[in-house]
């Protein structure tokens, strides 16, 4: 990158869609070969650890796909939790006007 600016909403949801594809092009595989370890050595269990490695992967695909760039320094934050202290309501003599 030859500038400092961030990649384009769209760079950056072209690589997002391509780690989920990437992720989830896992599963496959894995089911296949969890069938494959099952007609070659007749064991289960060794297949159900396939499929079970397999398992997570939708949700961690989701979660790596969702996450943005990390945040810069000279990026502002959200929320600071210092000055949520200062916005607290304050304890002391309020007028009130009774009706």
């Amino acid at each position: 990158m030859i500038t400092e600016a961030a990649p384009s909403l769209e760079q950056q949801h072209r690589d997002r869609v391509r780690r989920y594809m990437l992720l989830m092009g896992f599963r496959i595989p894995c089911l296949v070969l969890a069938a494959g370890a099952y007609g070659l050595w007749h064991n289960a269990l060794i297949s159900l650890a396939i499929i079970g490695v397999s398992v997570p992967l939708p949700w961690i695909a989701v979660l790596v796909a969702n996450d943005r760039p990390p945040r810069r320094k000279d990026e502002p934050s959200r929320w600071d939790g210092r000055r949520a202290e200062h916005k607290a309501i304050e304890s002391g003599h309020h007028h009130s006007i009774d009706g």
